[in-house]
C-alpha cells in the first residue's frame, strides 16, 4: 500500500476559539497542579498501551486533554503495520511524553474503525482535546513520520495549548508492567475482563452472555451495561449494508424499524446526534407500539454512549418534549 498523507488542515477547526480556550485553560490547569504535586499528569504515564472500545473514553479521549494521542490503526495480518508500529513505538520513547501512542486492532474494534473512517491500513490519526486529527496512511519513511509528528506537537500546544510532559521512557515501561501485574481490585473484575476479551475477539454472541452473567448479580455495573449495549449494537449491524438501509430509510420515513436499524447504523458511524434525532422524530411521529419500539432503542442507544454524555442529556430533554 502507497502512503497516503492526510492534511490535518481542514479537518478539525483548529481556529474554534471556544473548544481550543477551554483545552488551554484546563492544560494550564493540570500543568499547576503537576507543578504544586510534583506529580506527572497521568495522561503521560503511559508512551505505548492498547485500546479497544470499551476503554477508548478514557484511554484516549480523557487522555487527550493532557497530551496528544497518537492512534496506530493494525492488525496482525498487515504486513506494512508490522513495519510502521515499531517505528512509531521507538518514536513515542524518543519523544518522551511529547505524545503518547495508542494502538488498536481493527479486527476485535470494528466500531473504532468505521467511526475513524479508515479506509485502509496502517492508518494513523491523532486526538488532541478530543478533536481527530487524520495524520497519514501506509508506512512511511522515517523522516517523513517525524516531520508529522513535529507538525502535531506544535499544533497541541499552539491552538490548544497541551504539552505533554516529560516521561522517562524506562519509569513508563516499569510502571505499565506492575499495572499489568497488579491483582483485580473488583468482585466482577474476572468476569467483565472474559466480557471484553470476547467483545475484542469478535465472539459477540460470548459478551453478549458474559455481560449479562455479571449484570444478572449487579444490575447497575456500569461497565457491564456499557459493553452489553455495546455487543448488542454490534450483533443487530453485523451483515447489513449501510447504503440499503439509509435508502429504505429515506424511501420509508413512517417505517419505525427501518428508522431503528438506520438509527444503529448512524451511531455505529460515529453520527450520534443524527441517530438520536432520527429516533426522538420516530417516537414524535408514531403511537402505540411504534412508538414504544422507537423510545426503547433510544434509550438503549443512550446506554451505548454514556448517560453522562451532553448529547444524551440534550436528546433525553428532546424526548421528553415529544412524549409529554
Amino acid at each position: 500500500m502507497q502512503p497516503r498523507n492526510m492534511s490535518m488542515s481542514g479537518v478539525v477547526d483548529l481556529a474554534a476559539v471556544k473548544a481550543a480556550g477551554e483545552a488551554k485553560q484546563k492544560a494550564e490547569q493540570a500543568r499547576a497542579e503537576a507543578a504544586r504535586t510534583g506529580a506527572v499528569p497521568a495522561g503521560a504515564t503511559r508512551l505505548v498501551f492498547d485500546v479497544d472500545e470499551a476503554g477508548f473514553q478514557e484511554d484516549v479521549l480523557q487522555r487527550s486533554t493532557e497530551v496528544p494521542v497518537v492512534i496506530d490503526f493494525w492488525a496482525e495480518w498487515c504486513e506494512p503495520c508490522k513495519q510502521l508500529g515499531p517505528l512509531l513505538e521507538n518514536l513515542a520513547a524518543e519523544y518522551a511524553g511529547k505524545f503518547v501512542l495508542a494502538k488498536i486492532d481493527v479486527d476485535a474494534n470494528q466500531m473504532l474503525f468505521q467511526q475513524f473512517g479508515v479506509q485502509g491500513i496502517p492508518a494513523v490519526f491523532a486526538v488532541v482535546a478530543g478533536q481527530p486529527i487524520p495524520l497519514f496512511q501506509g508506512a512511511v519513511p522515517e523522516g517523513q513520520l517525524r516531520q508529522v509528528l513535529d507538525q502535531l506537537v506544535q499544533v497541541a500546544e499552539q491552538q490548544f495549548g497541551i504539552v505533554g510532559a516529560p516521561v522517562d521512557p524506562a519509569a513508563a515501561e516499569q510502571a505499565e508492567a506492575e499495572a499489568e501485574a497488579a491483582p483485580p481490585v473488583g468482585p466482577y473484575d474476572a468476569a467483565l475482563t472474559a466480557a471484553a476479551d470476547a467483545l475484542d475477539a469478535g465472539d459477540l454472541d460470548g459478551a453478549v452472555r458474559a455481560y449479562r452473567n455479571v449484570l444478572a448479580d449487579d444490575p447497575t455495573n456500569p461497565e457491564a451495561k456499557l459493553g452489553l449495549a455495546q455487543a448488542e449494537l454490534l450483533q443487530r449491524v453485523q451483515g447489513l449494508n449501510p447504503q440499503t438501509v439509509r435508502q429504505e430509510a429515506a424511501d420509508r420515513p413512517a417505517d419505525v424499524q427501518a428508522q431503528i436499524t438506520a438509527a444503529d447504523l448512524d451511531l455505529v458511524g460515529g453520527h450520534v446526534e443524527d441517530a438520536f434525532g432520527r429516533l426522538v422524530d420516530a417516537v414524535q411521529r408514531t403511537a402505540g407500539d411504534d412508538r414504544e419500539a422507537a423510545r426503547v432503542r433510544l434509550l438503549e442507544l443512550f446506554e451505548v454512549i454514556g448517560t453522562d454524555d451532553p448529547r444524551v442529556t440534550k436528546a433525553r430533554t428532546a424526548l421528553a418534549r415529544v412524549l409529554f
